[in-house]
């Protein structure tokens, strides 16, 4: 084989080894950004059901619910 054969050939290799990283790359970064994605929502609904809880918690509506209560007829 010539010189420059063997050099296009390692440079073909090399070219399709690295496409395949950068596509296996690709891959884990997209399965990972959809876990995060995935966590950030159960996040979100925890933090709401802790804002709800702790709005039911206030003073105020404590006792308006309480009244509303005794003051069916």
């Amino acid at each position: 084989m010539d010189d420059s054969t063997t050099i296009i050939v390692l440079l073909t290799i090399a070219i399709v080894l690295l496409s395949a990283i950068v596509v296996v790359f690709l891959g884990v970064v997209t399965v990972l950004l959809v876990r995060v994605n995935r966590i950030v929502k159960n996040v979100e609904d925890v933090s709401r059901n802790v804002a709800e809880a702790t709005a039911w918690f206030t003073p105020a509506k404590l006792l308006s619910t309480i009244l509303g209560v005794f003051n069916r007829d």
